[in-house]
């Protein structure tokens, strides 16, 4: 799995035109599914991304987690995290989960960050999705559930 955190004062999905999904302060976070993966990835990505210290304590050093800040999370699949483009001028796709799959265990995901306590909200797997944000500070990073 691969995914691409990023800090937010908002962030929201749009589908055809309407809004399925916002959040305030928290963390947008863009997943993608490998073939390869399995629930041990997303258990290892999920406690990873609740518990990593990337909001600023009182005295403005990244400090505190998403957990100790009571921030929300929007989580949007995407499965071109895992477009490989080393060899000629289109990315390949073949690392990327299939449809099936890559929804499973997206949802599983979900589910393993709601179980943290994180009000979660999600977009729509598989649709066309606007995705809207206000980075903050910018702070951005992207993490991979294999070294």
């Amino acid at each position: 799995m691969r995914a691409v955190i990023q800090r937010v004062t908002e962030s929201s999905v749009q589908v055809a035109g309407e809004k399925v999904a916002e959040i305030e302060k928290g963390l947008l976070v863009l997943l993608g599914v490998a073939e390869a993966d399995s629930t041990a990835e997303a258990d290892y990505l999920a406690e990873k991304i609740v518990n990593l210290r990337i909001f600023e304590d009182e005295a403005g050093k990244m400090n505190l987690s998403l957990l100790e800040t009571g921030g929300r999370m929007l989580v949007v699949s995407q499965f071109t995290l895992l477009g490989d483009c080393r060899k000629g001028r289109r990315p390949s796709f073949t690392g990327a989960a299939l449809p099936e799959k890559a929804n499973q265990l997206y949802e599983y995901f979900v589910e393993r960050i709601r179980a943290y306590g994180i009000p979660t909200e999600t977009g729509r797997f598989g649709a066309m999705m606007q995705v809207a944000l206000i980075n903050d500070g910018p702070v951005t990073f992207i993490l991979e559930s294999k070294s």
